[in-house]
C-alpha cells in the first residue's frame, strides 16, 4: 500500500518500536496517532515526531472507543491499525503464578488489543479494506522457564491474528501477526525509561523498518506472519 495520507492508529505509540514506528510512518507522509498511558511522555513525543497525541489506556473499554471517535475526528478516517501496547510482569513459574498479575496482562496485551481489533474492524468491514498489525513476539512461538504469563499472552494474540486473518479477507482486509525478539527499550521498565541499545540485540528503527515493509506491498498480497530475530544475541 502506499503510506503517503495514509491514517494510523498506533497503540502504545509513545515509546519504543511504537515511537519508531509512528516516526517512519509520518516521514513516509502518514497521518498518525499514537495513544499512551503516561501523557506527559505521550504528548512530548508527539511533538518530537509529529504525531498525534491521545491519552489512553487500551486495557479500558471506555478509552478504546474515544480513541476511535478522535480518529475519525483528527485523521478523517482509519486505513491502519497497529496494535502494539504491551505489558509483561515478573517471570514467575507455575507454582509461584500469580493470577491477578496474569489478568493485568492479559488485559492490555490480550483483551485490549480484541477491542481495539473489534472497533477497527467494523470501520475496515465497512469500506472494503484495511490493515491490523498486531505486534506479538517470538515468545507467541515458544514458551519459556517463568513465561506463563506473558509468553500465553502473545501465544493468544497471535492466535486471534489467525482467526482475525480467516474472518477478514474477503472484505481485502490484511491482517499481519509480528514476533520481534527481544529489543531493548522501556517496555516492562518500572519508569519507563528507555534502555540503552545492545551491539547484538535488535533495535526499534530495525524491526520497524520491517514491519513498514509488509504494509507497503501491494494490497493483492499479505504476509500473515513475520518474526524477526537478532543474527546473535547470545
Amino acid at each position: 500500500m502506499d503510506l503517503k495520507n495514509a491514517k494510523v492508529i498506533i497503540t502504545g505509540g509513545s515509546s519504543g518500536l511504537g515511537k519508531a514506528m509512528a516516526k517512519l510512518l509520518i516521514e513516509l507522509g502518514a497521518k498518525v496517532l499514537i495513544t499512551g498511558r503516561n501523557v506527559e511522555k505521550l504528548n512530548a513525543v508527539a511533538q518530537e515526531i509529529g504525531a498525534i497525541p491521545f491519552h489512553a489506556n487500551v486495557a479500558e473499554q471506555r478509552d478504546v472507543i474515544a480513541t476511535f471517535e478522535a480518529a475519525k475526528k483528527e485523521l478523517g478516517g482509519l486505513n491502519v491499525l497497529i496494535n502494539n501496547a504491551g505489558i509483561a510482569s515478573s517471570w514467575s513459574k507455575i507454582n509461584q503464578l500469580d493470577i491477578d498479575q496474569m489478568r493485568k496482562v492479559y488485559d492490555v496485551n490480550v483483551f485490549g488489543a480484541a477491542m481495539m481489533g473489534k472497533e477497527a474492524a467494523k470501520i475496515f468491514i465497512e469500506q472494503k479494506s484495511g490493515n491490523i498489525v498486531n505486534i506479538a513476539s517470538t515468545a507467541a512461538l515458544n514458551g519459556f522457564p517463568g513465561g506463563t504469563i506473558y509468553s500465553s499472552s502473545k501465544f493468544a494474540l497471535r492466535g486471534m491474528s489467525q482467526n482475525w486473518q480467516q474472518e477478514l479477507r474477503k472484505f481485502n482486509i490484511r491482517v499481519f501477526n509480528i514476533n520481534p525478539s527481544a529489543v531493548p527499550t522501556a517496555f516492562n521498565v518500572e519508569d519507563r525509561s528507555e534502555r540503552k541499545e545492545e551491539a547484538n540485540k535488535l533495535t526499534s528503527a530495525e524491526v520497524a523498518h520491517a514491519i513498514i515493509g509488509v504494509l507497503q506491498m501491494d494490497e493483492r498480497g499479505y504476509i500473515p506472519e513475520l518474526s524477526v530475530h537478532a543474527t546473535n544475541p547470545f
